[in-house]
């Protein structure tokens, strides 16, 4: 029987379905394109820093604009190599052979979330880069061979992936635990750095990030829709995307016949993979041997490339994976930029700070780190990045807990984890992990809009009450 897709019966049909089904339509009806969404929130950011904001004179808000338009461009090509990196990564045929091993565990949708929710939250937590390959391949392998809603299953993951924050990768409390490091805020003002210990590893981290994982694997197994109204993944499409090039330069088996040219035999060569191996591992090598281990984007990538290119083999087959991989992050050369002058415009007219002083004006020294929550989760949906955030936050917060005599770390680890309640909103971060998974982004969101809900009184509860 065919569906009515009327948006009458679709409305008829959510209020059948529930709370859940509810958020899905209205975010499929509301919410517009991410690219499209982030000109908006331009211009809301815009109309509020030219009337609230300090600086908020024409000249300087178009200044700022600009400033962090271009300024963002660095980090944007760094959070695509990023993916693309690990796409490759993820195409080679030994890690193909490990997902389709892992997800053939999942024969119900109950059993999907059970494997993806630690799978991808350890994936997260130890780097968020990793976190969100894994999750939108490993959600596209499932899906591929259990009857289960694609856009819950991908909510699923990036649901998993929202404690990134609170993790080794986590860009506020790496920043406070290493020594001379630029947004190192704690020992500019103190001298003093913040191990992980008292951030990543303290209960009132450590607890409420297992506890989101724990109870959302649940709540997701609950929301899974009815059989009737599934919307499985749409495999024709996926092989029309992934579909070889015409390109006889972008087929692996390019110029194979009877006697190969020189340039067909240097692309299937291994000594070119083995030369950027080299070079990569011996810096490494001794980068870690002279400063001891830590991972920072860069080295994040490079870690990636090394990796994609030792599972790949040759040259060719990896500028393949890579060619394909760049199909996926199309999106995300529009929206970097834009976000970057949303980021320029909040800094540059003063309107973040603005908002940051609002909340600690009034904070005591037990409240505070709550008013640095808070206000974070309003900064983020604005501000986007981690780094970029605490740049922004951490002038006014740092001080302010130093004078009240408040707890640093719980106070900085708020900024944090407010991060990862709002990106459950904020489209930013789901943005190349729908698109490695081949999927609209306004359903998922309606499903992580719970995700939402449910996080941020977990995070605000043990930031109260966990030692």
């Amino acid at each position: 029987m065919k569906r009515d897709n009327t948006p009458g019966a679709q409305a008829q049909s959510a209020k059948g379905r529930g709370v859940v089904a509810a958020l899905v339509y209205v975010f499929e009806r509301v919410m517009p394109d991410p690219f499209v969404l982030s000109i908006c929130l331009t211009a809301f950011v815009a109309v509020i820093a030219f009337v609230f904001a300090p600086h908020g004179n024409v000249p300087t808000l178009l200044d700022a604009w600009y400033t962090g338009t271009f300024g963002i461009l660095g980090f944007a090509l760094q959070m695509i190599l990023i993916l693309a990196t690990g796409y490759a990564i993820a195409e080679a045929p030994v890690v193909q052979r490990g997902l389709r091993a892992l997800a053939a565990r999942a024969q119900t949708p109950a059993r999907a979330a059970l494997l993806v929710f630690p799978v991808v939250a350890v994936a997260a937590w130890l780097n968020w880069g990793l976190g969100l390959i894994v999750g939108a391949l490993l959600s596209r392998e499932i899906a591929r061979r259990v009857k289960v809603d694609f856009a819950w299953l991908v909510a699923g993951s990036y649901s998993a992936w929202s404690i990134c924050n609170s993790g080794l990768s986590s860009s506020i409390a790496l920043s406070q635990a290493s020594h001379g490091n630029a947004l190192n805020l704690v020992e500019k003002a103190t001298g003093q750095v913040v191990p992980l210990a008292q951030t990543v590893f303290a209960p009132f981290v450590f607890v409420p990030t297992v506890l989101v994982v724990v109870v959302m694997t649940f709540i997701f197994i609950r929301m899974h829709p009815k059989a009737e109204d599934v919307v499985a993944f749409n495999q024709s499409k996926e092989s029309e995307d992934s579909a070889p090039s015409d390109d006889p330069h972008a087929r692996a088996d390019a110029g194979v016949d009877a006697s190969p040219s020189f340039a067909t035999r240097l692309e299937q060569s291994m000594i070119g993979t083995l030369l950027l191996l080299v070079l990569g591992v011996g810096y490494l090598a001794m980068e870690w041997s002279e400063k001891g281990f830590d991972l920072d984007i860069n080295t994040t990538i490079l870690i990636f490339l090394l990796i994609g290119l030792a599972l790949q083999r040759t040259p060719i087959a990896y500028a393949n994976a890579i060619r394909r991989a760049a199909r996926q992050t199309g999106s995300m050369l529009l929206q970097y930029p834009v976000y970057g002058g949303i980021m320029g415009i909040m800094k540059g007219t003063g309107l973040a700070s603005m908002i940051a002083k609002a909340f600690v004006t009034i904070a005591t020294p037990v409240t505070l780190p709550i008013w640095s929550y808070l206000s974070s989760l309003i900064i983020t949906l604005l501000v986007p990045s981690a780094g970029g955030h605490w740049a922004v936050q951490g002038p006014f917060v740092l001080p302010a807990a130093l004078s009240l005599h408040a707890s640093v770390p719980r106070t900085a680890m708020g900024v944090a984890m407010a991060e990862n309640v709002s990106n459950m909103l904020q489209p930013f971060w789901a943005v190349p992990i729908v698109a490695i998974a081949g999927i609209r982004i306004q359903r998922v969101m309606g499903y992580t809009a719970v995700t939402f809900a449910v996080s941020l009184v977990i995070y605000a509860v043990a930031l109260w009450l966990v030692p």
